[in-house]
């Protein structure tokens, strides 16, 4: 009994300390977003919704980064533990990247004069989604539980070669997209905004790791809940005659 008090004492108290951390950076954004950065003097107050569409895709990028990394660790080592961080992983980018494209519009309706428009991150970004809808979408194709894992590993190692295609689009297509992320230059924001930027980033990835730990532990005991029925299952199965 000791034992398991203490053994959810502990991410018990890790995803408390993440959700008050979560909190006190969501606030700090907030402020930061609407009464510390300086206006943008071309795009005005709409432009403060940057600092919540780009978090969220570079914390896309990084729930993806480790759904393709815990497909490779499933199919080289078929530990069901990969396939479960995967899993929990792959639904939270989802969530993320579909903030992105709600936020997008908003964005872009006042700035570019359309709510949509087909240029390379926008459509490398809607690919995205929908490869790790993808992901999703395979686990139901068969109740087998190994070839559910095996088959969202190789979607998720498969769709993670888009990642890339969508940061660098900026740079290797024209676009309406404006090039955020420099390595000199000072990132191309005031220092008043890289500083929301920053915060905005912290946000989303602490919101990533709180989400992601209670996923796990979810998804863990899913997988604890399926093992029991199937021992249960196969402990009440009647004994073959002749059998003792």
């Amino acid at each position: 009994m000791g034992n398991s008090v203490s053994s959810r004492g502990g991410p018990g108290l890790m995803h408390g300390a993440l959700t008050i951390l979560v909190v006190a950076l969501a606030i700090a954004t907030l402020y930061g977003a609407y009464f510390y950065a300086e206006r943008e003097k071309e795009m005005g107050d709409v432009q403060r919704i940057f600092y919540f569409h780009a978090p969220a895709g570079l914390a896309c990028f990084l729930a993806f980064f480790v759904t393709f990394v815990c497909g490779i660790g499933y199919l080289v080592t078929r530990k069901p533990v990969w396939d479960v961080t995967g899993h929990a992983s792959a639904e939270i980018g989802l969530l993320f990247c579909l903030i992105v494209l709600v936020t997008g519009p908003f964005w872009a309706r006042p700035v570019w004069g359309v709510w949509w428009t087909w240029e390379a991150r926008l459509t490398t970004t809607l690919i995205l989604f929908l490869i790790y809808s993808g992901y999703l979408l395979v686990r139901r194709y068969t109740d087998d539980p190994e070839q559910q894992a095996r088959f969202a590993s190789v979607v998720g190692i498969v769709g993670f070669l888009d990642v890339p295609l969508v940061y660098w689009s900026v740079r290797f297509f024209r676009g309406h997209h404006p090039l955020v992320l420099k390595v000199s230059g000072g990132g191309g924001l005031e220092p008043s905004m890289r500083k929301v930027f920053l915060a905005g980033i912290a946000t989303y990835f602490a919101l990533y790791a709180c989400l992601l730990l209670l996923r796990v532990r979810l998804g863990r005991a899913e997988l604890e809940l399926t093992q029991l029925r199937e021992q249960a299952a196969r402990a009440a199965r009647p004994v073959p005659a002749g059998r003792n």
